[in-house]
């Protein structure tokens, strides 16, 4: 059985640090890119950031960019996103996604992968 389990999330004062971690079991990842997405309550699910399966390529959300920062270990089939100088509107629920086909790009729509985790929550305070 495949599965994506994320981590890390929490309450965190504007301006502070978050450190997610999506560690996958059951089949390996390292031939697809992976990517973080998040839904605010109320809103639509949103591309965050993404890395290519060698993780040499990475793509940001123009709201995240220069903040966040994605990365892998592909021999621990683990994806993580570093989250600094945080905002009250980065409050969400953040999902780990995976497989957008072999060796294939950083999808930034929701229908382009296969998996996904359940989600872990982050809250920001002002």
């Amino acid at each position: 059985q495949v599965q994506l389990v994320e981590s890390g999330g929490g309450l965190v004062q504007a301006g502070g640090s978050l450190r997610l971690s999506c560690a996958a079991s059951g089949r390996t990842f390292s031939s697809y890119a992976m990517a973080w997405f998040r839904q605010a309550p109320g809103k639509e699910r949103e591309f965050v950031a993404g890395i290519t399966w060698s993780g040499t390529s990475t793509r940001y959300a123009d709201s995240v960019k220069g903040r966040f920062t994605i990365s892998r270990d592909r021999a621990k089939n683990t994806v993580y996103l570093q989250m600094n100088s945080m905002r009250p509107e980065d409050t969400a629920d953040y999902y780990c996604a995976a497989d957008s086909g072999p060796f294939a790009d950083i999808v930034v729509t929701t229908n382009g992968y296969n998996y996904w985790g359940q989600g872990t929550q982050v809250t920001v305070s002002s």
